[in-house]
């Protein structure tokens, strides 16, 4: 269709802001964070980070090749060491370089990181994905699994305060901290 661009070419473009996506072919430009994403992703992103075993790195932000016309960029990543260690390329990931991603909702983007975004993942395989949404009284991480023979996921738990997992590795986060974050 006419005005959607290819993976390649949007890789390759100069000047987008920190947080842009290819999503089907278009861009989606960024809105501001709230505290509370910046914090919820700080968060996530340094326990995963210091909880992980050797082999597995984090990142946030980067963008992940999925399709020739999807390059989200998740909020956190779990990744391979050898995938960050690369360098060519050294502005995105692959679907397979992936062991977690992790998508913090706003308001902007309830639809993407609720329908969208979590469908492209399943369909490029990999093999986990967390949701986390700011609640009234506690914020809630839903954990997903992959089932492969459907590329889809499948709920796997629904943790307030404290998010406690064996998968992909031992984690326990205290999710009431988001404030120090």
């Amino acid at each position: 269709m006419p005005g959607e661009l290819r993976a390649e070419e949007y890789l390759r473009m100069p000047g987008l802001p920190t947080r842009a996506e290819l999503i089907g072919g278009r861009i989606i430009r960024p809105a501001p964070q709230s505290m509370w994403h910046v914090g919820m992703t700080d968060l996530l992103m340094w326990e995963l980070r210091r909880q992980a075993p050797d082999g597995l790195r984090t990142a946030r932000n980067m963008a992940v090749k999925l399709t020739s016309q999807d390059v989200p960029t998740p909020d956190v990543l779990v990744l391979t060491a050898e995938a960050h260690r690369r360098r060519e390329p050294d502005n995105h990931f692959f679907a397979d370089d992936i062991a977690l991603v992790v998508e913090v909702v706003s308001p902007e983007s309830e639809e993407r990181d609720r329908e969208a975004k979590p469908c492209l993942y399943a369909a490029a395989g990999i093999p986990r994905f967390w949701r986390a949404e700011e609640g009234e009284e506690t914020d809630t991480v839903f954990t997903h699994e992959l089932d492969a023979s459907t590329r889809r996921y499948e709920l796997c738990g629904v943790h307030r305060g404290r998010l406690k997992v064996t998968v992909p590795y031992g984690i326990e986060i205290d999710l009431n901290a988001v404030d120090r974050y």
